[in-house]
């Protein structure tokens, strides 16, 4: 299908752009890779009369360590976070994630920012930052930093204003044995998670859980935070048994939707197969750091 007609913006500021979407409200939204809002406009799920495109915006694209932070630009494109040794080495979790993203044409135009801040339950990015702690900044009127686990306010809603721009991901440098996971399960290359669960584990010297974060994705109308299975884990030794119970717990936390992907029973089961599956890599992870 064709998208309904709009009027297309191209700043050459953050500035510009942030006056753009004050002028126009709640009839522009932001175009960064486009990769899921193009998809939405052509089969017109969604409507906008003004797009404000920021791929001429200067100094948005960027990995980059500073005091204990790994900040990440948010238009720094899926295909750079899938070549930065940075991420490879102290985020695995998301080095895990970026290569199962759609396809390398899809991930070469993508940008972390937009995977984030769409609000789409399917994007994988969401959940793992939410497993990770990240905390996302946003720019309008001020500055504001917006944590992922209280971003998402319902499908396709997020915490971000109409006349806000996310502008950068922050994410705590994980301590020593820290390791994390992401584990998905989909159809074919392109194709959004039937399930998939992201896991991010740091052990006490003793070998027990000290911190970790558990998030599902495609799990319910947001990316699903496992808060009943982390507490349960913590201080805990995470052997076979009780990654199991806690994959249970996740699960349980689960509300997907029947699809062609699956039944509701189908994706809860493999909500708790993955969560073990990555938790079990996150643990193995964190035990060699």
């Amino acid at each position: 299908m064709i998208p309904a007609a709009f009027d297309y913006h191209r700043p050459d500021t953050l500035d510009e752009a942030l006056k753009l979407l004050k002028k126009h409200g709640d009839e522009a939204k932001v175009l960064s890779g486009g990769m899921s809002l193009l998809p939405m406009l052509k089969l017109r799920l969604a409507s906008f009369a003004h797009l404000v495109d920021i791929n001429r915006v200067p100094g948005l694209d960027y990995i980059k360590e500073e005091k204990g932070t790994l900040r990440i630009g948010a238009m720094t494109r899926q295909a750079t976070l899938e070549r930065s040794d940075v991420i490879k080495s102290k985020v695995p979790i998301l080095a895990d994630a970026v290569p199962l993203i759609a396809d390398p044409l899809v991930r070469n135009r993508g940008t972390i920012g937009g995977n984030v801040a769409n609000g789409d339950p399917g994007n994988d990015q969401p959940a793992i930052m939410i497993a990770l702690g990240a905390t996302f900044v946003a720019e309008g009127s001020r500055e504001r930093s917006i944590p992922a686990n209280q971003f998402y306010k319902g499908l396709y809603e997020t915490a971000l204003a109409r006349n806000e721009i996310l502008t950068e991901i922050r994410i705590p440098m994980p301590p020593p044995r820290s390791g994390g996971a992401y584990a998905k399960l989909k159809r074919k290359t392109g194709d959004f998670a039937v399930a998939a669960a992201a896991a991010q584990v740091t052990l006490s010297a003793k070998g027990t859980v000290e911190r970790c974060g558990i998030a599902l994705t495609n799990a319910g109308l947001t990316p699903v935070e496992a808060s009943d299975a982390m507490k349960f884990l913590t201080g805990k030794m995470p052997d076979d048994k009780t990654i199991a119970e806690a994959a249970k717990m996740a699960a349980a936390k689960s509300a997907p939707s029947a699809d062609r992907r699956g039944s509701v029973v189908y994706k809860k089961e493999m909500a708790r197969v993955l969560t073990a599956r990555a938790l079990k890599k996150a643990v193995e992870r964190a035990g060699r750091n």
